[in-house]
């Protein structure tokens, strides 16, 4: 790249008067720094717009100022407002609706209505207090925004705790006097203003700052697909009602070609079994609250893993949800494998998961089976789409370094309508009064142990092995399966280069030897599935 070339990419992004000024303090740069940024592809460099847009986000969250950034660090490991202005960026993008148009407003509110009548057939449990909300894509970021970043705090201060840890290593605790490791492959000399000298100070900056960056893009991609605000099984909105993001809704149904009034109907009666279910059970979010937080205490970080990130750095990728120092605080990249309290803590956080959303699975097909004609093809689309998850969910994994899809959602789903078969829907819903009253999903580990032994029994003659071919189908979650195809075709370019999860386990440990189940509880074929 000549040096015409990146003046203009510079007045481009900043205007022809900040442009200029960027461009001498370029040229008066070390020799060092110039031939790093002269031999850039000029396919990498951001778009212009997408710098405008970083600016105008930053501006946003308030770091104009090396004091504003200070204060950003002195106020939590993930600057909210950053994330938060980047976030609605993208909510309120090409497309998207600024407020909630009548005609489909009044579809919406019929909907909820009929799916508080045909719930209160199915379930024990109250409706929540208020109204459930109808919200726009931005007014589901403004609204979920801080619940996330809460979700995500402990993980984020482990990792900016590490960034501290490494620098002040190097530089020791005295003050950064005339250069920045990692920046650009190397120490260049870089004057760096006296309120950011203190090495653990500036890198609580980068990560506080990539943190709000990764969390921003995210929650703008997430604000896209999300429908509901139960869609990732907890609750995220301060009012217990719920919410749904009408204009999605609609996009969702004429994707499926199926009429708007059926698809917002079984929608709103996933979103109001969620809200009862949570607003009634008042044990349940705090037990996942303590269960994300045990998992997000107990990560810690590979030091070297982390400063060859900071060093692979780009900063000229700032802008990149993965680029720039926000892929120095890839969870996925940088944290040692799970242990035994961080497993079981997952564990129990799957398993929670998979009975609420079993539960809701149930109460909805009871309640709208009369009134949804296309209700079967809603409800396995739903279930598919809660197993695999989708790229914004993925964003989250890196970030949290933790998967919140609800593995064994079939298996609970025919669980529970077992349950209400046989003791009827009070005893039924009574289970939730009490964490250890709640059903018991079978073991997976004895289960595996049993297909194992099973397994190599049946190889000693081929008409046994043949049997054993034949139960395969039955001991086989296909929707972890195809999770895990998933996510071996997405990570193929990182296991080329020898990378590992987060977890160090393959991704077949979601795997569910339960087997899967349809509505009526009796095991499916593969061509079921």
């Amino acid at each position: 790249m000549d040096e015409n070339a990146i003046r203009q990419w510079l007045i481009d992004c900043f205007g022809p008067i900040q442009g200029e000024m960027a461009w001498n303090q370029l040229s008066n740069m070390p020799e060092a720094v110039r031939d790093q940024l002269m031999s850039q592809d000029p396919s990498t460099l951001p778009k212009p717009e997408e710098v405008k847009s970083m600016m105008q986000a930053f501006t946003a969250g308030g770091l104009n100022t090396m004091g504003d950034m200070q204060q950003a660090v002195e106020q939590g490991p993930i600057n909210i407002k950053l994330a938060k202005s980047l976030a609605l960026q993208q909510a309120n993008g090409a497309g998207s609706d600024s407020s909630v148009n009548a005609e489909t407003g009044e579809i919406a509110r019929r909907a909820i209505s009929e799916a508080n009548l045909w719930l209160d057939t199915a379930c024990e449990f109250n409706p929540a207090q208020g109204e459930t909300q109808l919200l726009t894509r931005a007014g589901w970021v403004e609204d979920t925004i801080d619940a996330w970043a809460q979700f995500a705090s402990p993980v984020a201060e482990s990792m900016n705790d590490a960034l501290a840890s490494i620098l002040s290593q190097r530089f020791g605790d005295g003050e950064i006097q005339t250069e920045i490791s990692g920046v650009f492959a190397g120490p260049i000399e870089i004057p760096i203003p006296d309120e950011m000298k203190n090495p653990a100070k500036l890198m609580r900056f980068v990560g506080n700052t990539s943190f709000a960056m990764q969390l921003g893009r995210a929650a703008g991609d997430l604000s896209h697909e999300v429908r509901g605000s139960f869609d990732q099984g907890i609750a995220l909105l301060k009012n217990p009602a719920g919410g749904l993001i009408v204009q999605n809704v609609t996009e969702y149904a004429k994707s499926l070609d199926i009429d708007v009034n059926e698809v917002m109907g079984y929608l709103a009666l996933q979103e109001l079994a969620h809200a009862r279910l949570f607003a009634s059970v008042p044990w349940l979010m705090p037990r996942f609250e303590a269960l994300l937080g045990k998992y997000a205490r107990g990560i810690t970080i590979d030091m070297d893993a982390m400063e060859e990130q900071i060093r692979e750095a780009d900063l000229l990728q700032l802008g990149q949800p993965e680029g720039g120092s926000a892929s120095a605080v890839n969870i996925t990249k940088v944290a040692f494998p799970d242990t035994p309290e961080q497993k079981q803590a997952m564990k129990a956080l799957e398993n929670l998961l998979a009975l609420v959303e079993g539960w809701v699975d149930a109460v909805v097909w009871r309640a709208g089976m009369a009134h949804i004609p296309h209700i079967e093809q809603l409800r396995e689309m739903l279930r598919r789409e809660r197993a695999i998850g989708g790229p914004a969910e993925r964003t989250f994994e890196s970030l949290m370094g933790m998967q919140l899809r609800p593995k064994r959602m079939r298996e609970a789903a025919a669980l529970w309508e077992s349950i209400g078969a046989q003791e009827g829907p009070e005893a039924r819903d009574a289970k939730w009064s009490h964490p250890d009253l709640l059903p018991q999903l079978p073991d997976e580990q004895s289960e595996d142990s049993s297909n194992e032994e099973n397994g190599a029994a049946s190889a000693t003659t081929g008409t046994e092995q043949t049997t054993a071919q034949q139960d395969i189908p039955d001991s086989i979650d296909w929707d972890a399966e195809l999770s895990k195809l998933l996510d071996e075709e997405e990570h193929k370019g990182d296991d080329a280069d020898g990378m590992n999860d987060a977890d160090g386990t393959d991704d077949a440990d979601g795997t569910d030897d339960a087997g899967d189940t349809n509505a009526s509880g009796d095991p499916q074929s593969p061509e079921e599935a």
